[in-house]
């Protein structure tokens, strides 16, 4: 048997990227051709969630905006095939955004990952640190005052800071790979 078939999961793609201007839907369905592909759809417009009151992807004009709410049953290689339709879309993109990736297991586990899509590996970066901070800013203020938080806020900021100082200048693409990280948040609810 395909081992592809064998391990198949539920998965949940959900969040915004934003794109440049100008950008058109023909660009953005070459950049996303190795998701459409494994879909084995040829256009955004037909990728169907298995949630029916999820729109799938899509991409709006006015906003210059690609919406991703989709649920799917995929194999092993999606996670694969999904990164690299991210990488494509990052230079199309105005700023950095993320994007979560919900996986439910059978065990009835579900793990969370971040991806962070973008024009530069120093906007996935600066993406990377907001939502740290917005994370801490939520768990931490119920139970200490601000002054408290925001020293732990400019700790971390500064760990961001060296991080970025330390980076293997030489090896950096130009156009960062998206982070997948494990991710803390609650289920979207539809």
């Amino acid at each position: 048997m395909d081992p592809e078939l064998k391990m198949r999961m539920e998965v949940h793609v959900h969040g915004t990227a934003f794109l440049c201007k100008g950008v058109h839907l023909t660009q953005v369905e070459h950049a996303l051709r190795p998701w459409l592909d494994y879909l084995e759809v040829d256009a955004i417009e037909k990728v169907q969630s298995l949630e029916r009151e999820e729109p799938g992807i899509r991409f709006d004009v006015k906003e210059q905006a690609l919406d991703m709410c989709w649920t799917g049953e995929v194999g092993r290689s999606f996670q694969a095939r999904l990164t690299e339709a991210f990488q494509a879309l990052g230079p199309l993109t105005e700023y950095a955004s993320e994007i979560t990736l919900t996986s439910y297991h059978d065990s009835g586990k579900e793990e969370f990952q971040q991806i962070f899509i973008g024009p530069s590996a120093e906007a996935i970066h600066e993406i990377r640190r907001q939502c740290v901070e917005e994370d801490l800013a939520a768990l931490l203020s119920p139970h200490f005052d601000k002054t408290r938080v925001d020293q732990v806020a400019n700790m971390v900021n500064q760990m961001f800071d060296d991080e970025w100082k330390r980076r293997p200048v030489e090896k950096e693409p130009a156009v960062a790979a998206p982070a997948l990280q494990p991710h803390p948040r609650n289920r979207h609810l539809h």
